[in-house]
């Protein structure tokens, strides 16, 4: 099957089915691997190595070994490297994009989408690699002069998810390169082809042996994230995931006082207020709720619309919704592909919901005639706070609505939750908008619109969400130690001839 996927491409030598450690593609050390396949048509795409702890071990070492001569280059060495590195995968878009929907099974407008998103770390990243910049503090002895600098922390270990297989991993990827640190990534087992393709464009784009490895694992993650949290050698993890494992992540990493970046999980609030406009809260709600069949960390996952604006929103929200068409990402007039793995859940969302007094206004089914990961979209309205869906992140097409009357009670209810990611604010009053949106408890603010991310805004949250910043020039101070150096006994009173 997998020769068979690879000559879909224009280049099938982006497909590799192996790990890539110290500038070499290899199996793993016992030979085992793992299938992959495609959820939409459950199809195998191809295999990957079942690498273990000798094999990240490896990669460590080969990290390690590479990163003296990594850090000592310029931040201008390491901008062109990274230039490059975003020419090639913009080059390359369509071919990332089909590996991305075979094994996530996106559609072709998100896949591509998401290689172009990957693109612009590497572009924003290139940027800043020369502009790593230090202070000059003046000293309170005026014999001693104080200087700070920013250096590279050392070999990272970063984790990455499936939902935005390229992406997840260029965020992380591109910041700790430009800092001048080497990176072991370990991919996520059901979408590890997406995370290859960055290390044969970063060999393309000059990046040095061992700076950037890539492991495969599925069943072994979990011992392939203890070896990196209890690694002397490794000095920062980075993981997007859930909660849960960010927390199990950190309690591994506490022996050796790692600095950790932690992107978990979110519940993000949606608040339409009465003086919101329709056309504009719609379209925000459908890109923030719907964005990959909703499985992504900042999707809208309950919606509070204050109740003057209540059945209009919600009218015109179904309307639109009702034009979506789910199937097989590859085909090109299917907007939303399948879950990857979430369709119980989902389920299970809506039928609480249900049982709760919420009424399905469009959708509410599985689609077992498509296949087995395929949902309805669905959007509930008269949901209330003790529904799942409301306390938990559905990470599936369920848009859940309520009703709220004032400031003060939507406020309240957008800061019950543990996590804090991502959250959005529809409104057409400045002075509430601003208002709101300091009070709210969360990472990121959206205010009339549904998108969030951008390569040079810092993205993450606050609470249970985790902790760090990704992105922007915040997320370079992630990757770097701040060394200060104090020089004494300057002589600083001089003569002059007449």
């Amino acid at each position: 099957m997998a020769p068979a996927f690879s000559a879909s491409l224009k280049d099938p030598s982006l497909f590799v089915e192996k790990s890539y450690i110290d500038g070499q593609w290899v199996s793993s050390t016992s030979n085992k691997t793992f299938n992959v396949y495609n959820p939409a048509t459950e199809a195998l795409i191809g295999t990957a190595p079942e690498s273990d702890t000798k094999d990240i071990n490896a990669a460590i070492q080969a990290a390690a070994k590479a990163f003296p001569a990594w850090r000592a280059q310029s931040g201008r060495q390491r901008s062109r490297i990274l230039r490059k590195f975003f020419e090639l995968i913009v080059e390359n878009k369509e071919d990332i994009g089909k590996i991305i929907t075979a094994e996530n099974g996106k559609t072709k407008g998100d896949a591509e989408g998401e290689a172009l998103f990957s693109a612009g770390f590497f572009e924003w990243f290139s940027e800043e690699a020369p502009r790593i910049y230090g202070d000059v503090i003046p000293h309170s002895n005026p014999s001693s002069r104080t200087q700070v600098l920013k250096e590279p922390i050392g070999v990272c270990g970063l984790i990455t998810p499936w939902n935005f297989p390229m992406a997840m991993g260029a965020r992380k990827v591109a910041a700790a390169l430009a800092a001048g640190c080497t990176v072991v990534m370990k991919s996520d087992g059901l979408t590890p082809f997406a995370s290859n393709v960055l290390a044969v464009l970063a060999e393309r784009a000059g990046v040095p042996r061992g700076v950037l490895n890539v492991v495969t694992a599925l069943e072994n993650t979990p011992s392939l994230g203890l070896t990196l949290c209890e690694s002397d050698v490794v000095k920062k993890i980075s993981f997007t995931g859930s909660t849960r494992v960010g927390k199990l992540l950190m309690q591994q990493s506490s022996s050796t006082l790692k600095k950790l970046s932690l992107e978990l999980g979110g519940n993000a609030p949606f608040i339409v207020f009465d003086d919101a406009d329709i056309e504009t809260a719609v379209t925000a709600a459908i890109i923030s709720k719907f964005k990959v069949t909703g499985q992504t960390c900042v999707c809208a996952n309950r919606f509070f619309v204050q109740e003057g604006i209540y059945e209009k929103f919600t009218q015109r929200f179904v309307e639109e919704m009702k034009k979506a068409q789910v199937g097989d990402g590859q085909n090109a007039a299917v907007t939303h592909g399948p879950l990857t793995n979430g369709v119980d859940k989902t389920q299970e969302h809506i039928q609480d919901a249900v049982s709760k007094g919420a009424s399905v206004l469009l959708g509410g089914k599985g689609l077992p005639t498509i296949g087995k990961n395929f949902h309805e979209i669905t959007i509930l309205g008269n949901t209330n706070d003790s529904m799942k869906v409301a306390t938990e992140e559905t990470f599936g097409p369920v848009a859940a609505i309520s009703m709220f009357n004032t400031e003060d009670e939507v406020v309240d209810r957008a800061n019950n939750c543990k996590v804090g990611l991502a959250s959005y604010l529809m409104t057409s009053d400045l002075g509430k908008a601003h208002r709101i949106s300091e009070r709210l408890e969360f990472g990121m603010v959206a205010i009339n619109t549904g998108v969030i991310s951008d390569s040079a805004a810092p993205f993450g949250g606050v609470k249970h969400s985790g902790m760090g910043r990704e992105g922007s020039k915040y997320g370079i101070d992630d990757y770097v130690n701040i060394k200060m150096i104090v020089t004494g006994g300057i002589n600083t009173v001089h003569s002059s001839k007449l």
